[in-house]
């Protein structure tokens, strides 16, 4: 078994995976990568709840807010660039800890990715044109043509998953399904996942919490500010989807915060429903003692 462990926290959508993040890595004495998609990117700030000034200073922080919207990052960019920094961290180190709800992210480091073939990136931008313009419909009615095998098993609500899914059908001219489940390398570290849960109501009112008080620290101006580049992938993200549709004067602002709200809770439901698929990881609830956790990660290092 390998000496080095990676500390997976997972779990939905404002449940508390920062602060517990921050808790395992100061008592570990290590550093954290962030496996949330959003938060690479610098220009989106508050609608992704990046940790604030005092988080990240509280533990070193990897993969925040280290790119640009108007660049292009792919999670085969980041699979690669996180086993890179776990091998340098893992030298002198033996626990690192990740954080991050984005549940592909996720896999591609503790799993390891399909591998898929190149695609030119005009295929994805035209599908999220067709997406801006014509809804999510227009994608789902495209990949049950191209592709009905995965169409019956995706998240028919999730744009990335689709435009993803199309992308490949289009640019390879075979069915996306048919480059997914092929032999994966085993990883050089010990996994430990951890999952955050709460009680339904619970966690729609910490969401709602949420939503509310990045509208009052300023999420209304930060969306505002990309509303020219609202068509880039990285910006196909509840919080500032719904609000574009306000700049653009389809919705009023109250909807457009009531659909955030919504949105997010269905985004939470997606996420638990992605990661308990993952049998290895062990649920514990969101206010749950930290010695506990703690005694409980030390237990399964030893074993």
């Amino acid at each position: 078994m390998s000496t080095k462990t990676l500390i997976s926290i997972v779990g939905p959508t404002a449940i508390g995976k920062t602060k517990l993040g921050i808790e395992l890595a100061n008592h570990f004495k290590t550093e954290i990568i962030s496996a949330d998609s959003r938060q690479f990117y610098k220009e989106m700030t508050i609608g992704t709840a990046v940790p604030n000034m005092d988080e990240l200073a509280a533990a070193p922080h990897h993969f925040i807010q280290h790119k640009s919207i108007l660049e292009s990052y792919s999670v085969g960019n980041f699979e690669r660039d996180a086993l890179k920094k776990l091998d340098q961290l893992f030298t002198n180190k033996n626990i690192v800890i990740m954080v991050g709800g984005s549940g592909l992210y996720v896999d591609a480091v503790t799993k390891g990715l399909d591998s898929f073939p190149v695609v030119d990136i005009n295929v994805r931008a035209n599908l999220n044109t067709l997406f801006t313009t014509k809804g999510i419909t227009a994608l789902q009615e495209k990949l049950e043509a191209l592709d009905p095998e995965y169409y019956n098993k995706v998240d028919k609500d999730n744009p990335h998953r689709l435009i993803r899914a199309l992308e490949v059908c289009i640019g390879s001219g075979k069915p996306y399904s048919s480059f997914l489940n092929q032999a994966k390398p085993k990883r050089p570290f010990t996994i430990i996942s951890i999952g955050i849960m709460a009680d339904r109501e619970i966690i729609y009112s910490r969401i709602n919490t949420r939503v509310d008080i990045m509208v009052q620290n300023g999420l209304l101006e930060e969306a505002k500010a990309l509303v020219e580049h609202q068509n880039l992938n990285a910006l196909q993200t509840v919080g500032y989807r719904e609000l574009f549709q306000f700049f653009n004067g389809n919705w009023t602002l109250e909807f457009a915060v009531s659909e955030i709200k919504k949105n997010s809770r269905r985004f939470a439901k997606r996420q638990l429903t992605w990661f308990k698929k993952n049998k290895e990881t062990h649920w514990v609830n969101y206010d749950s003692n930290l010695k506990n956790i703690i005694e409980n990660i030390e237990l399964r290092i030893k074993t």
